[in-house]
């Protein structure tokens, strides 16, 4: 309220205690006036009887402070006691000058009350319109809001009839790094300057509004043709990378954009400000600074790794891992000496996967360290009671590029090898050439580290990394596994046999142990056998197999050997 309005308050209370004191005199004066007709202590009774006026009237007015229409009890008392009096004929002048005293306040009361109830109005119809204003503008560029832009849109597809509406979102590219490198006061300015381009680029019926943060919308209603959209966005976008001059910066505002349009009053506002943010994520991933209109295709394709992603965090939370276990035989008699552990999932809905199913997608989510060393320790329980039965046992773990790059990895197989009592040296893990060889000296000392353990360290897929031969001598590698690509081929000429030739050579060259994958029939495992490869695996053999199935085909190896004896 203003000043001029404060101080008609102030009046206004000063004269409704007036009211209150003066209707109390009223009511009082009667018994105010005998004493002081009385010549006996008239002075000290009438004296008694105003403090008396002046208690009750301070209270009525404390009162009003809880119970405004408090003040008008005594008015209203006033008025019925001097009706009764002039009934009865007891009306004196004093009486008639104190009711014409009131009324003429109550007069005065309402006068007040009339100009300060004008006066609050004005307030209250200011403080409307700024209330309005921030409702639905955004008080940096003075664009509309995500208000005023639902609004509007709505409005839009309503009125659409047999027209496009299009919705575009821009969003500006590495916003946050000037912010952080040149201050908010310089992002700010920059801000502004994009909301000032945005508006130049539309017509007078297009709506223009700041999301929050440097995520801009512009709605199109009624358009034509669709593709005006994509022109729309498109000079945008090249007008904002027009550098532009903040203090003594000199910035660009470089933005991406994704477009959704609907057709009439087909959709409502949610989904197609949904799918602009969908098409604005495909522009970002697709290297910033373009436009990308909303792909139904794509979305589903995303929206299903989406669900992929949250089924595997759940997967994880309720171990629908298991392992399965594929034999590693002697050629010399073909019976299992070992096993490859090979982590599945079974997904309730889609069934047993294998894991190229989901592999990949662990990595990208950064949960492949701790699928592996699951895998790791559940192994490990399994292969001790195989080991009571068998001795000798070896057990293969792969190591994945992320295991292989965490500094904890030594300390976490210690403690798997502690906690399940899994001897170090019949546990083999795995590395990939690729990981391997990503950075030479550091794998080198990872694996160092690993052997101290007691473990051996095999190098899968051996022959398809780059480099890899003259890079062997410089990793404490184990045991080779001769990729199946050389195996497969070796039937198909005498070259590609030469190449699982010289494969088998180097690894002899390098006292490694040779171990040949993806072997699928007998005349690859006879191959293999004049190459003088002892061990191997494949489909040949066997598959991989949950661990009750390997405990039987161990079982039935064992008593065909005893048979034999």
């Amino acid at each position: 309220m203003g000043r001029y309005g404060k101080t008609l308050d102030r009046v206004r209370r000063g004269v409704d205690i007036a009211m209150i004191f003066a209707s109390l005199m009223a009511l009082a004066w009667p018994m105010l006036i005998e004493p002081l007709e009385r010549q006996d202590a008239g002075l000290w009774a009438w004296s008694l009887g105003i403090a008396v006026v002046v208690a009750i009237g301070a209270a009525v007015a404390k009162a009003t402070e809880r119970w405004p229409l408090a003040q008008y009890a005594p008015v209203s008392a006033a008025v019925v006691m001097a009706g009764v009096r002039t009934q009865l004929g007891d009306t004196g002048p004093e009486l008639i000058w104190l009711i014409l005293i009131v009324t003429g306040i109550i007069l005065v009361r309402q006068f007040l009350g009339s100009h300060t109830n004008e006066g609050l109005m004005r307030d209250l119809t200011r403080q409307r319109a700024i209330l309005a204003r921030q409702a639905f503008r955004d008080p940096l560029t003075g664009l509309g809001n995500r208000a005023m832009f639902m609004d509007h849109a709505k409005d839009a597809l309503d009125d659409a009839d047999e027209t496009s509406t299009a919705v575009i979102l821009f969003d500006l590219d590495g916003f946050k790094g000037i912010n952080d490198t040149y201050g908010h006061a310089a992002g700010d300015e920059l801000l502004k300057i994009t909301a000032e381009r945005l508006n130049a680029n539309v017509r007078a019926n297009d709506t223009v509004s700041r999301l929050g943060g440097d995520e801009f919308v512009v709605l199109l209603p009624r358009l034509a043709d669709d593709q005006t959209a994509d022109t729309v966005a498109t000079r945008i976008l090249r007008d904002l990378q027009q550098p532009v001059a903040v203090d003594d910066l000199v910035l660009t505002a470089r933005a991406s954009a994704g477009i959704s349009i609907a057709r009439g009053a087909e959709r409502d506002v949610d989904s197609l400000l949904r799918e602009a943010d969908e098409a604005l994520y495909h522009a970002k991933d697709d290297g910033k600074g373009v436009v990308r209109r909303f792909d139904p295709a794509r979305f589903a394709e995303v929206a299903q790794r989406r669900r992929d992603e949250s089924d595997l965090r759940r997967a994880l939370a309720e171990c629908q891992f298991e392992v399965h276990y594929q034999p590693i035989v002697d050629l010399d008699g073909e019976h299992t000496v070992g096993v490859e552990a090979l982590v599945r999932w079974r997904h309730p809905i889609r069934g047993l996967l294998a894991p190229g199913d989901f592999i990949d997608l662990t990595e990208s989510l950064g949960l492949m360290h701790n699928l592996g060393l699951w895998v790791l320790r559940e192994a490990c329980v399994q292969a001790v009671q195989w080991q009571r039965e068998h001795p000798g046992f070896k057990l293969n773990v792969n190591l994945s590029a992320t295991q292989l790059a965490s500094p904890e990895l030594t300390d976490e197989i210690r403690t798997v090898l502690t906690d399940t009592g899994m001897p170090a040296d019949l546990l083999v893990l795995e590395l990939t050439e690729s990981a391997a060889l990503t950075d030479l000296t550091e794998s080198a000392r990872v694996l160092d580290s690993l052997k101290s353990l007691g473990v051996r360290i095999a190098l899968d897929d051996f022959g398809t990394g780059f480099s890899s031969l003259s890079h062997l001598g410089a990793l404490p590698v184990d045991v080779v596994k001769i990729d199946k690509s050389f195996v497969q081929a070796m039937q198909e000429s005498t070259a590609n046999g030469s190449v699982a030739e010289a494969v088998l050579h180097i690894a002899r060259t390098f006292n490694l142990s040779p171990v040949a994958e993806g072997v699928e029939d007998e005349a690859q495992a006879a191959m293999l056998r004049e190459l003088a490869c002892t061990q191997a695996q494949g489909y040949h053999f066997a598959k991989p197999m949950p661990a009750a199935e390997l405990t039987g085909l161990l079982s039935r190896q064992t008593t065909i050997v005893l048979q034999r004896r």
